[in-house]
């Protein structure tokens, strides 16, 4: 589909400044001055910069709905786009494990999933991106993964470490290994051992840590850590030029990388449920500390459009400045100065939604209709 000309009247649109009763034009797919357009009056509806998610994994429901279901993953992931769309979100980080967890966690899995992604790509219009989640203890595996990333092209990676390293230093069972085991098909008691032994080599991950992040800093990849909690774990990593940390734990963490000009990413769901699902820091604290930059999907897109009213309704910040958490803050980080905020020469992604409701009614994606339904589509079509 060509990207629509038309300019957007009636609308209450959120500039960077704040509301404000003006057109939007959009012509070649970005956002312009003025200029021979189709007028459509928004009247009763908001137009916002379209979102921008920077950690999401929701995708994954559309790719195993039970478990087994796992044949078409092109015809997932268009599923997952469809949710993106309906929720707002014009550019999506699809947050893909590579990890010793196996399943839809593993190095395989990973690899369909990518070719998924090639097979759809310019049947979509939501600008769909990829963030590789690499487990660190997998020392066997870093020459495998920075093919990958070469040849894959993936510009973003995150460092993980979801090893259970307490319960295997004491010599205890991981709770809940048996079922993870059986659920992705391996033998419990082979997965212990796989653990055990990584495990046992966890002095040599960080050296390991170190080369690769040199290859990927030589490469401009993206880089990240993932659940920091002390201030000198953030300093390693920033210090490795993983200048992004994604759901710091503790505010003792999020502060060093404040201090030390990282990137902070928290979870919206974190936001709509009062506070991490787990206990660790909440994200309302933090955004009131001025401790977070970008808030993402996490696991529930419908929670960044959510997150940011919930914000801008409690009074922690004004609806500009909640709105850019899910806009222009993960924009930035990741990149992508084109986009994130409605002024001129940016790309034309745009949400429209009900003013009363707040319920979206459509949205653009680069002047693209990637969703459009109820009284918008019935203005649209008159």
């Amino acid at each position: 589909m060509n990207a629509v000309e038309v300019r957007l009247v009636g609308a209450q649109v959120l500039m960077p400044c704040g509301l404000r009763d003006a057109p939007v034009t959009s012509a070649g797919g970005m956002i312009v001055a003025d200029a021979p357009a189709r007028e459509v009056d928004l009247s009763g509806f908001m137009v916002l910069p379209g979102i921008v998610d920077a950690h999401g994994d929701g995708f994954e429901r559309h790719l195993a709905p039970r478990r087994g279901a796992m044949k078409d993953l092109d015809q997932g992931l268009i599923a997952a786009e469809a949710e993106l769309a309906a929720n707002g979100i014009t550019t999506a980080t699809l947050a893909q494990f590579y990890s010793w967890e196996g399943g839809m966690r593993g190095p395989e899995f990973a690899d369909r999933v990518f070719d998924g992604l090639a097979k759809i790509k310019g049947a979509v219009e939501t600008d769909l991106r990829v963030q590789l989640r690499f487990e660190i203890p997998m020392l066997d595996d870093y020459a495998a993964v920075e093919k990958v990333i070469a040849d894959r092209q993936i510009g973003y990676v995150v460092f993980n470490d979801h090893l259970p390293h307490d319960a295997l230093e004491k010599g205890k069972r991981p709770p809940r290994l048996t079922g993870q085991a059986l659920r992705i098909g391996r033998n419990p008691e082979k997965h212990l051992a796989m653990m055990q032994a990584m495990h046992a080599r966890r002095a040599e991950v960080g050296p390991a840590v170190d080369r690769l992040a040199a290859v990927l800093a030589a490469q401009n990849v993206l880089m990240g850590s993932h659940d920091d909690r002390t201030a000198d774990e953030r300093h390693a990593w920033r210090a490795r030029g993983a200048g992004i940390t994604e759901f710091p734990e503790t505010m003792e963490a999020a502060e060093e990388a404040r201090a030390g000009g990282d990137a902070i990413i928290m979870g919206a769901p974190n936001v709509v449920r009062g506070g991490s699902h787990n206990g660790n820091v909440s994200a309302v604290e933090m955004v009131m500390m001025g401790l977070v930059d970008a808030l993402a999907s996490d696991y529930h897109y419908p929670s960044l459009r959510r997150a940011a009213f919930l914000l801008a309704d409690g009074g922690v910040t004004d609806l500009a400045g909640a709105w850019a958490l899910i806009s222009s803050g993960p924009a930035k980080l990741l990149g992508l100065p084109d986009r994130g905020e409605i002024s001129k020469d940016k790309r034309a992604d745009l949400v429209v939604l009900d003013a009363a409701t707040r319920r979206v009614a459509a949205t653009f994606a680069g002047g693209r209709v990637s969703y459009m339904s109820g009284e918008v589509a019935a203005r649209f079509i008159r």
